[in-house]
This record gives C-alpha cells, sequence and structure tokens, in this order.
C-alpha cells in the first residue's frame, strides 16, 4: 500500500522506473490492468508509456532547431512578362473577372445559372 500525503500534486515517475513498470506490463500472465493498479497508475496512463516506449526515438520531435538565415542575391530576370493591359473601369453596376486570360463583365441582372456555366466553361479551356 502507498500512502500519499501532502498537497496532492502529481507523481514524477523515473525513466528507470517507467521502464521496469512497462516491461512488467509485458510480462507472462499479467494484464495492463493489474499491473497498473499494483503502481497506482490508471490503465490509460501505462498503455501512453507503452506507446512511448515503442517509438523509436529519432521519431520524437524535437524541441528545437536550428535556423539558418542567408541572404539571397536577387537573380536577374530573365525575359520580362508581356505587359497586360491596362483595365477600364466600367461604369455599370456588376462585376468583372479574368480566368485563363479572358476578361468577363457580369450585369447586376445576369442570371446566376448563366454566370455559374460561364465560368465553368472557362475554367475547362484553361
Amino acid at each position: 500500500m502507498e500512502i500519499f500525503t501532502g498537497a496532492g500534486r502529481r507523481r514524477n515517475w523515473s525513466p528507470e522506473e517507467k521502464a521496469t513498470i512497462v516491461a512488467e506490463s509485458y510480462g507472462e500472465g499479467g494484464s495492463v490492468c493489474a499491473v497498473a493498479r499494483r503502481h497506482g497508475l490508471t490503465p490509460q496512463q501505462l498503455f501512453t508509456w507503452r506507446r512511448q516506449a515503442r517509438q523509436p526515438a529519432e521519431d520524437l520531435p524535437a524541441m528545437f532547431v536550428p535556423a539558418v538565415v542567408e541572404t539571397a542575391q536577387p537573380e536577374p530576370a530573365a525575359a520580362s512578362a508581356p505587359k497586360r493591359r491596362a483595365r477600364r473601369r466600367s461604369q455599370a453596376n456588376g462585376i468583372e473577372f479574368e480566368i485563363g486570360g479572358v476578361e468577363v463583365r457580369v450585369g447586376a441582372d445576369a442570371n446566376p445559372r448563366a454566370i455559374a456555366a460561364v465560368i465553368q466553361a472557362l475554367k475547362a479551356g484553361a
């Protein structure tokens, strides 16, 4: 029997104690629940320790990773992209958008199904 006194803080298990308990849980004739009860643990805690023990050390996430900052020289632009023509602002109520190089203007009174069909056709052609 183990008696706890004090403020009821968490117990700290050393890695050696954890390894011993995990090894005992894999032993012949013992169940995880029985081993956990013997050591005052919950079965969930013991299953977590078993999962952690199976995990290779290289799979554990790194706590800190060094960062290397290098300043890169800007590469000269090979060929300049073709100039885009200036867009005209429409005075009408509605929307304007461009898909695959095609400019589409939709009036405020346009049918939503027709707009969706035009957009789908332009996407398919792009």
